[in-house]
């Protein structure tokens, strides 16, 4: 997971911030809409912070048949990208602050899939 250096935001206005992933070669992830309800989907939560979350843009999953289920499920996989779009109130603090997220996933190879992980994220936010 890249880390983002820093997020600046004025107050009262909106800000887009872009994480980086990848999964290694071989391995997948259930996307942010799995196809069986059972599935641990992609997500990532934000704390409360100087910053609202208003919108969470997710990697488009692909439909994928593996063997050890009998439907196609929808996957991520290889370098992804999940932009979150933050607005600042207009009495938002001025100055350097920080937020903080967690991504949740799963990932899977073709004959497995291993214990959900949660990723923390920390991203640097300056608001003039």
């Amino acid at each position: 997971m890249a880390q983002p250096s820093k997020l600046k935001v004025k107050r009262g206005g909106t800000a887009t911030l872009k994480l980086a992933a990848s999964l290694n070669e071989g391995f997948h992830a259930n996307s942010h809409t799995p196809s069986e309800d059972y599935l641990i989907p992609l997500k990532l939560t934000w704390a409360p912070g100087v910053l609202e979350p208003v919108d969470v843009d997710y990697p488009k999953g692909h439909l994928q048949k593996y063997s050890f289920s009998e439907k196609p499920l929808s996957v991520i996989s290889g370098a992804m990208q999940i932009s979150t779009k933050f607005k600042a109130s207009s009495s938002a603090p001025a100055g350097p602050s920080t937020m903080t997220g967690k991504i949740r996933f799963q990932a899977c190879n073709d004959s497995a899939c291993f214990a959900p992980k949660t990723v923390e994220v920390k991203v640097t936010v300056d608001v003039e």
